[in-house]
């Protein structure tokens, strides 16, 4: 069964309002059976999960004890990331183990990427709406 979503309108300085493709995700708890809803922003171009890292503390994770620290690279320069690996998100009825990274700042918003995640289903975007659904075939699993 497909899961949709429609686009989120965003106030833009440049356009009036631009419109993103944002999936409500469930995120589990490091060690607790609690689940945490996060509206993501759907990112082709995000090699993998990235969070605000105000998210880290209530999902039961210690930046430092553990989190690898790296650096990353966007458009907008360079950035720490402190990189989770292993943690549960939901999507409708399908659950995966992802790596995340929490970044060393919280004025971004939570991006859904590709590696173990989003690579793992057929999405479509078309018009203002969202879709996921899981090939019938599942690569590497």
């Amino acid at each position: 069964m497909p899961v949709k979503f429609q686009y989120k309108a965003i106030p833009s300085a440049l356009y009036g309002q631009v419109y993103r493709p944002v999936a409500d995700v469930l995120v589990k708890h490091k060690t607790e059976d609690v689940w945490f809803s996060v509206q993501m922003v759907v990112d082709t171009g995000a090699d993998y999960t990235i969070m605000p890292r105000s998210y880290a503390h209530p999902l039961g994770i210690d930046l430092a004890l553990d989190c690898t620290r790296h650096t990353t690279y966007g458009v907008g320069g360079s950035e720490t990331v402190f990189l989770f690996r292993g943690l549960v998100v939901r999507l409708g009825k399908w659950e995966r183990r992802i790596p995340l990274g929490f970044l060393d700042r919280d004025d971004i918003p939570a991006l859904l990427g590709r590696q173990e995640f989003f690579e793992t289903f057929k999405v479509t975007f078309e018009g203002h709406e969202l879709t996921f659904t899981e090939p019938s075939r599942r690569r590497g699993r």
